[in-house]
């Protein structure tokens, strides 16, 4: 099938670049001669038909801002094969030949489901400040996720510090550890708690007995939300509990962490992932993400891209250790 016109999207939770990765994508594709429609509020803008012509003037003055001028949304129907064939036809009647679709794992789950149902070219970017997809070594968003958590923690180490406080400061991840992980070092936190090694250690207890009680009057922990565990909430409940002489406090930073203008490095990351998914289509790839590995470009089967099994690095989580003493 000759590809003349491709649909953008963006769906799942909003992550800082992925403006910059709609520009990159509607201007290399524009730049290559084909034609451009944007679609509103991602999946449930197919299935309710919101697309509208891109030109490149529709993409100025976008690569600083945060969010998505998509918008994005959730949508069970396009979850069902009446909404996805309803999806489809209005795609087709748009004249949209093929996808770009900018998400997590969720996100290019239904892509891969529609690209098999519909034969229909998709070429996916790693849009999601978790950093928990398979295949790539960073996703589009998650360094200025990063950045907010660690701002945001130099400024609570002053309240612990002057009221010797425990504080637990939940980040987000969808039960992965990378921003907690990442951001416990950049920070210079006392420990970062995971999901990835719940069921090895017992890490409350070892920050308490091995940490805290040994040289800290004072501690900033990063915790993974975690549902199974209560998230940082459920550590604090632990502590009156079991340590009843620390004085543990919860700041849980929330969508904080989805908003503000992209770093640089989230802004050249987005803008060369939407170059190379033009590219990717022009070399006829289809159900592929878009990821990068040692700085490189390279095309991730959807399959493994959302499987879940990224590997947390154990250097790291014993350099946390290390530096806390």
């Amino acid at each position: 099938m000759t590809i003349k016109c491709i649909g953008i999207l963006t769906s799942g939770g909003d992550a800082p670049g992925m403006n910059a990765a709609i520009r990159a994508v509607t201007r290399t594709a524009i730049y290559n001669g084909f034609e451009v429609k944007g679609i509103m509020r991602g999946y449930k803008g197919l299935v309710t038909n919101e697309i509208v012509d891109f030109r490149s003037k529709s993409v100025s003055n976008i690569i600083q801002q945060g969010g998505t001028i998509l918008k994005t949304a959730r949508c069970k129907e396009f979850q069902t094969p009446e909404g996805r064939r309803q999806a489809y036809d209005n795609m087709r009647a748009a004249g949209i030949d093929a996808l770009v679709v900018i998400g997590g794992d969720g996100s290019l789950t239904g892509a891969s489901i529609f690209a098999q149902e519909y034969d229909v070219p998709i070429v996916g970017l790693p849009g999601t400040i978790d950093n928990d997809l398979g295949g790539t070594d960073s996703t589009i968003g998650y360094d200025t996720a990063l950045n907010t958590i660690v701002d945001a923690v130099d400024k609570l180490r002053d309240t612990a510090t002057s009221h010797e406080r425990l504080f637990f400061v939940e980040v987000m991840g969808h039960t992965a550890g990378f921003l907690a992980l990442n951001s416990a070092i950049a920070s210079g936190a006392e420990a970062a708690i995971i999901p990835e090694i719940e069921t090895e250690v017992d890490q409350l207890a070892e920050l308490i007995n091995h940490g805290f009680r040994k040289s800290k009057n004072s501690a900033i922990v990063l915790v993974a939300e975690n549902p199974a565990t209560g998230g940082a909430m459920g550590l604090a409940r632990r502590v009156k509990e079991e340590f009843p002489e620390f004085d543990a406090r919860v700041t849980i930073l929330g969508h904080i962490q989805r908003g503000g203008s992209p770093t640089a490095i989230d802004r050249i990351l987005a803008s060369r992932m939407g170059e190379a998914a033009i590219e990717a289509l022009m070399e006829g790839q289809r159900n592929v993400m878009i990821g990068i590995k040692n700085g490189q470009m390279v095309y991730v089967p959807f399959p493994k891209a959302v499987r879940h099994d990224k590997t947390i690095d154990r250097v790291s989580l014993d350099l946390v250790k290390i530096l806390s003493i």
